[in-house]
């Protein structure tokens, strides 16, 4: 994961307000977690074959290969998780906005900028 794209997650994360914090409920994470637990190996498996064969700079095999196992494995994630998921769109959209705004190179730009939609 880029630097710049870490970072941008981890500040929209930050900045979360107290009407997002509630999502994070008991049950919401136990089950993401069981999900995670469950799932995590083929999603990073996914994750990286995606970013192995995607072309382009970090940036672009970054947003073609995260928006492509995202939008595999959204799907399978459990009922209970789905109020997460919306706060998990919004971090990203923000982040991806923020990216797009920032970069200084083209592709990242048009990269981050397809990649605010998300899954």
């Amino acid at each position: 994961m880029p630097e710049k794209a870490k970072t941008a997650l981890f500040d929209e994360v930050g900045a979360l307000s107290e009407a997002d914090q509630e999502a994070f409920t008991q049950p919401a994470c136990t089950a993401w977690n069981n999900w995670a637990t469950a799932n995590g190996q083929a999603v990073a498996t996914d994750l990286d074959n995606r970013y192995q064969k995607a072309g382009g700079g970090a940036c672009v095999k970054f947003a073609a290969s995260s928006v492509g196992t995202l939008k595999k494995f959204a799907p399978q994630i459990p009922e209970k998780t789905r109020g997460l998921e919306k706060v998990a769109k919004k971090v990203w959209k923000n982040a991806m906005r923020k990216l797009s705004t920032e970069a200084t190179n083209a592709d990242c730009r048009k990269a981050y900028d397809g990649a605010k939609a998300g899954w």
